[in-house]
């Protein structure tokens, strides 16, 4: 009986020794600002002013996790777009920081962003440099519907480590600069 609970011990310390590598997985923010300039095209194709067809671009992305150790992910966008109405085109040039809450979902293991907020916005268009409230409303319905089915972040399930993490509940925290997965015990 001894030899058994001692195999059994020895067993147990090996197998906490070996998962110590996956008991916790983060992500930067310069990983999301990588995986959010890879989807940024998809928002492209969904972009209307208005009404009106908008061709969009990202110049600049910045991505803040954490910041003033708040569980927020702070997101600013700096794009330039060009509206096309009445067979003419008008560029214009538009500036957003957003913050959001991060959240974990175990069945598409991903982590979305959820009660977006505008923290501020400016437009230039046209001659016109200041904020537009109405497009502010719309730009916030723009980012809030592409946040809502577009993860800031998957897990790799190619990667047997992610696979196996995955697979176990876990809580997620944010720190400065980074978002941690650790499994919940």
């Amino acid at each position: 009986m001894r030899i058994l609970l001692l195999f059994l011990t020895t067993l147990l310390l090996s197998a906490c020794n070996s998962t110590q590598g996956v008991s916790v997985y983060s992500f930067t923010s310069s990983e999301l600002e990588s995986v959010l300039g890879n989807q940024l095209p998809k928002l492209s194709e969904k972009v209307s002013l208005m009404g009106l067809p908008v061709q969009f671009d990202v110049n600049d992305l910045s991505v803040d996790i954490g910041p003033d150790n708040r569980d927020v992910v702070v997101l600013g966008a700096d794009s330039s777009a060009e509206v096309n109405a009445f067979a003419l085109k008008y560029p214009v040039r538009l500036k957003l920081q957003i913050e959001g809450s991060p959240f974990y979902d175990s069945e598409k293991k991903a982590v979305f962003l959820r009660n977006i907020k505008l923290l501020d916005s400016s437009v230039d268009a046209g001659g016109f440099k200041g904020n537009l409230a109405a497009l502010d409303n719309e730009a916030m319905d723009v980012m809030n519907a592409f946040l809502a089915v577009n993860p800031v972040y998957t897990l790799n399930m190619d990667d047997p480590k992610m696979m196996l993490l995955s697979k176990l509940p876990l809580d997620m925290k944010v720190v400065k600069g980074a978002i941690k997965l650790v499994p919940r015990l």
